[in-house]
């Protein structure tokens, strides 16, 4: 069976999931996003999300034509007609069909988009290898300008990251923040490991904060690990003695090389590895505050 993709309360095949030209989404980039794992048919984190999602569109004056319990059943329901158990579901809320201008007061009904389907983001070498990442000029948005903390539609930052990465033979890239510190990744999260510690940018550093993120700094400290949100330098970088980075689709992925400077012992390191093996044993928990069961 082709893929359904809902779409405003309906179920349409993949070739005929279509929405208006005249969508701001598409015009202007002017909506917001949620990228969510599932895991065993129970969705990671889902509340979470949703309450990111949520903050995403009050932040940009967006209504939701849901409520949060309405776009569960929505994410379960796509994710059970497609038969994807484990797998990867992308929320859209766009601000809907308008005119071309920039005024959101002319949009009709804002546009709820969900696809639920398989995803591997890195080939699993990375996982058990590690990958090398490089740093791009392109710098993340300016926080005055937008807040990293919404999750929009507009991605052209990571985008030309991502390809000024690809170009230099990087699958992933980082990026720095105005003030020249490290902010995070193309679409992933950045940890260093120094002197024991496991290292983060916080908030104010530009970056979004990611479900994975989180999850990872709490493994971290019932570990007995320490974990500080803390600016960190291109420096902390290349003398860390380990790196990895997190997302929802990437989860947690090692990092052996920035800017052709090998990172510690150049093979994924035992707290990288840990943590890797704790959070996959909590995507796999039954714990209704990992994964959240449809009701």
């Amino acid at each position: 069976m082709a893929p359904q993709i809902y779409i405003s309360g309906e179920l349409y095949d993949k070739e005929n999931a279509k929405i208006s030209v005249f969508d701001h989404g598409l015009l202007y980039g002017d909506g917001v996003f949620e990228g969510i794992r599932s895991y065993g048919g129970k969705v990671f984190r889902l509340e979470r999300h949703l309450d990111r999602l949520w903050e995403s569109a009050k932040a940009i004056w967006l209504e939701i034509p849901l409520t949060k319990d309405e776009m569960a059943e929505a994410i379960y329901n796509t994710l059970a007609v497609n038969g994807v158990k484990d797998g990867y579901i992308r929320v859209v809320v766009t601000r809907g069909e308008g005119t071309l201008g920039l005024d959101p007061n002319r949009c009709a009904n804002p546009e709820v988009i969900i696809i639920a389907d398989r995803i591997a983001l890195y080939p699993k070498e990375y996982y058990e290898n590690g990958l090398e990442i490089i740093t791009v000029s392109v710098m993340r948005n300016h926080p005055a300008a937008l807040s990293p903390r919404i999750k929009s539609l507009n991605y052209l930052n990571n985008i030309l990251a991502k390809i000024e990465g690809l170009q230099a033979g990087c699958i992933e890239a980082l990026m720095l923040n105005h003030k020249g510190e490290v902010s995070e990744c193309t679409g992933d999260n950045i940890f260093i490991v120094r002197r024991g510690a496991l290292l983060t940018p916080p908030n104010e550093a530009g970056i979004l904060e990611g479900i994975t993120r989180d999850a990872v700094m709490e493994l971290a400290r019932k570990a007995g690990i320490e974990v500080r949100e803390t600016p960190l330098t291109k420096h902390d970088v290349y003398v860390a003695e380990e790196c990895f980075l997190t997302g929802s689709a990437a989860e947690v992925v090692p990092v052996i090389k920035v800017d052709a400077r090998t990172i510690g012992g150049g093979k994924p390191g035992p707290v990288t590895r840990d943590l890797m093996a704790r959070f996959h044993e909590l995507t796999k928990s039954a714990d209704s505050s990992n994964c959240t069961n449809h009701r």
